[in-house]
């Protein structure tokens, strides 16, 4: 069940969009935006305001990978899973994060403060194995050992470019 507030934040964005059906993937984004996620009461919401079926609806949000279904934390880290990275030790750079955060790939932390996910090329092959926090801090020439860092760079949102 949505709280009052995010429910309040899905109404205002569907009052905007004024029931266009062209305005689908941008409600989408817009309440993604506002609530971190797209649960199932704001999309059921959606489906209703904007005289959709959940079933067009779920097809449309699932289509993209940029939506997610699920609270994701405010911290997202991504390692690198290429080739060049595979081959340079990506695997037990994620195993050690997944060991470290407790949770494994694709899932949030309890406080949702960092979510783990995977991607097949971040495009810095030289200093593979690599990471990025929030699409926006890389740190490359990964070890197992320098999980914990990146981590605590992670989590005090204070991250700087490797």
């Amino acid at each position: 069940m949505l709280e009052q507030e995010d429910l309040k934040k899905v109404t205002t964005v569907l009052d905007e969009a004024q029931g266009q059906r062209g305005m689908l993937i941008a409600v989408l984004q817009r309440v993604q935006e506002k609530v971190g996620y797209l649960p199932e009461d704001a999309m059921t919401m959606i489906a209703d305001r904007m005289s959709l079926s959940l079933n067009n609806v779920y097809g449309v949000a699932s289509f993209y990978k940029h939506f997610h279904f699920k609270p994701r934390g405010k911290n997202i880290v991504k390692v690198c899973m290429g080739t060049a990275c595979h081959v340079r030790g990506a695997k037990a750079v994620l195993t050690e994060m997944e060991s470290k955060l407790g949770i494994k790939e694709g899932q949030t932390t309890a406080d949702r403060s960092v979510t783990l996910e995977t991607v097949g090329c971040v495009g810095c092959c030289a200093l593979a194995p690599v990471a990025t926090v929030n699409d926006q801090d890389l740190y490359g020439e990964l070890t197992p050992k320098m999980v914990d860092d990146i981590i605590a760079m992670a989590r005090s949102e204070h991250g700087t470019h490797v």
